[in-house]
């Protein structure tokens, strides 16, 4: 028996209303049963190529077809839209607003309250309100702890369904979203959708208040309290407040001294993944930023990003008592102590104090005795790297 599907087209601009049948060698009338009244002009079968069907009868709500069909199922109307848009892309509803296009009415509706900022579904438990109702019954599980949904192999629990997909393939190993300009290779589209961004340079999120742009919505939105100053999540255990959960989540780490990634070279622990990585760097020597301006390589993103400053000669931090400026900002901190005679710094041996952690440094030297700076011309060694000037 082989499998083909039968489509029947409402001629207008309405939504379509389609059947699906598989197709045998016996002869058979049925009946396709249609809530829209519009007047249909034509049926057709999709197989290996399109063939007009003869038409037995037309009534407003109700077809008659005769053809070498077997019915599948009897399926209501609406599932058989639902399901024909999720296989065939199409998006018959379309947002007068921004042009999006969805492929059902209920989709197009919720899109809808981001225009007019309606959120009819409001938590009970806190003031928290929400425009899907699904994102309500997500949301309730923060209050509650429920988290329904658990992996079979490392019975880790999750609170959504979506969650638990992405976890699975961390066992997998499975990546299916391949960077097409480079090897990389994502977990999820949209941490692919991010990673191009690295390669055009977009950044399509511009914040309101002034001309900064970012690649993420997620990184918009915490610039943004920079400007409000809001910091919704509060640490339960300090005063402290953070911008964005994560950063919560990290500062909490500091209380308990959970430090869940471990190197799997030298078992040392870290409380953050990112930071983890970059220790990663050491072992494999690994350095993937490189500049564009010379042929040096960093381990480290924000290496990059202060050598670069060596070439542009660009210095973005100044003192708000004077007039000097600096390309990074732990040297206008460090600055900043000469005003005011701070020095936060102390040698754990003598108990000098310094205003910043490199003079420190250079001091604990002086104890041990070490000289890192060696000059080429000689076998002089010295302790501080401006001694071989």
């Amino acid at each position: 028996m082989s499998e083909s599907i039968q489509k029947c087209e409402i001629a207008a601009n309405v939504a379509q209303c389609i059947s699906f049948y598989n197709i045998s060698n016996e002869n058979k009338d049925i009946e396709v049963k249609h809530s829209n009244e519009t007047v249909i002009s034509e049926v057709k079968v999709k197989h290996e190529s399109e063939v007009n069907v003869e038409i037995i009868n037309i009534q407003p709500d109700e077809i008659k077809l005769k053809e070498e069909i077997e019915i599948y199922e009897e399926p209501k109307c609406g599932d058989l839209i639902k399901y024909m848009r999720t296989n065939t892309g199409v998006k018959s509803y379309q947002c007068s607003q921004c042009g999006k296009a969805y492929s059902g009415y209920s989709a197009l509706i919720r899109h809808l309250m981001k225009h007019t900022g309606e959120k009819p579904y409001q938590c009970s438990e806190c003031n928290k309100a929400f425009s899907v109702d699904n994102d309500l019954i997500v949301h309730l599980r923060t209050h509650t702890g429920e988290k329904p949904y658990q992996c079979s192999q490392c019975h880790k629990a999750f609170s959504q369904n979506s969650n638990l997909i992405k976890h699975l393939m961390t066992h997998t190993g499975e990546k299916p979203f391949q960077c097409s300009q480079c090897e990389k290779a994502f977990l999820l589209k949209t941490n692919l959708v991010r990673h191009h961004r690295t390669h055009t340079g977009e950044n399509p999120y511009q914040c309101s208040q002034c001309d900064k742009a970012y690649s993420e919505y997620n990184a918009l939105k915490r610039h943004l309290m920079t400007h409000t100053g809001e910091k919704p999540y509060q640490c339960s255990q300090c005063d402290k407040a953070f911008t964005c959960n994560s950063n919560l989540i990290v500062h909490l780490r500091t209380h308990t001294g959970e430090k869940p990634f471990q190197c799997t070279h030298c078992k040392k622990a870290f409380s953050e993944k990112g930071s983890l990585i970059k220790h990663h760097r050491a072992h494999t020597g690994k350095k993937p930023y490189l500049c564009s301006y010379c042929d040096k390589a960093f381990s480290l993103k924000t290496n990059l990003v202060r050598h670069h400053r060596t070439h542009t000669g660009e210095n973005p931090y100044q003192g708000s008592q004077c007039d000097k400026a600096f390309s990074l900002k732990t040297n206008l901190l460090s600055h900043q102590r000469t005003y005011v005679g701070e020095k936060p710094y102390q040698c754990s041996q003598c108990h000098m104090d310094f205003s910043n952690n490199n003079a420190l440094k250079a001091h604990l030297r002086l104890h041990t005795g070490e000289k890192p700076y060696q000059i080429s011309q000689c076998d002089k060694a010295f302790s501080v790297n401006n001694a071989l000037i």
